[in-house]
């Protein structure tokens, strides 16, 4: 695979593309590895049913489905990058022990989960603009941009391996 080429998955819309090579804009290039990592994430869900994303077919995590680790993802990222980076006024999506983030309600679709993650790239964005890579958090000063960062891409990457599972055990599907 050639770096900076598009990818696609056949049953899926969201373009996927590698960070360039030669970066030299630290928080472009993991920003970059974290859509790339966002878009693989959406591509596990493309083609799925309700009940096949739904499903927790692992019995030592039975509260994991595909649909919830995308909702995870997403309250992820309102938290650390929405909320603690960005010092957006936002609830946070995780409140509560256990986290609900995980949990599937009669509302939740393939549609309107990747609708609510991809919402929160945006605001992630607005969030996120003119801070650099050296800058404090917003919300409590406590971390770098860049460990936040890091660390979402991190949290994202290990979520997507969960999709490769969850994904070969719904339909048979692998690979990126």
């Amino acid at each position: 695979m050639r770096y900076g080429a598009a990818m696609s998955n056949t049953s899926s819309k969201t373009h996927r593309q590698w960070p360039a090579p030669l970066a030299a804009d630290e928080l472009r290039l993991l920003l970059d590895f974290l859509q790339f990592l966002r878009a693989t994430a959406v591509n596990k869900l493309a083609g799925l049913s309700l009940s096949q994303a739904s499903a927790t077919p692992l019995p030592a995590s039975p509260r994991m489905s595909a649909l919830g680790v995308v909702k995870h993802l997403t309250a992820v990222e309102r938290w650390w990058l929405s909320i603690e980076a960005g010092g957006a006024d936002l609830p946070s999506l995780w409140a509560g022990s256990p986290d609900p983030s995980w949990n599937v309600g009669p509302e939740d679709t393939p549609a309107s989960v990747v609708a609510a993650y991809k919402a929160e790239w945006g605001r992630v964005e607005k969030a996120l603009r003119g801070l650099g890579p050296d800058d404090r958090t917003r919300r409590r000063a406590e971390f770098t941009v860049r460990w936040v960062v890091a660390h979402v891409v991190q949290e994202t990457a290990r979520h997507v391996g969960h999709l490769d599972v969850l994904r070969e055990l719904a339909d048979g599907e692998v690979g990126e």
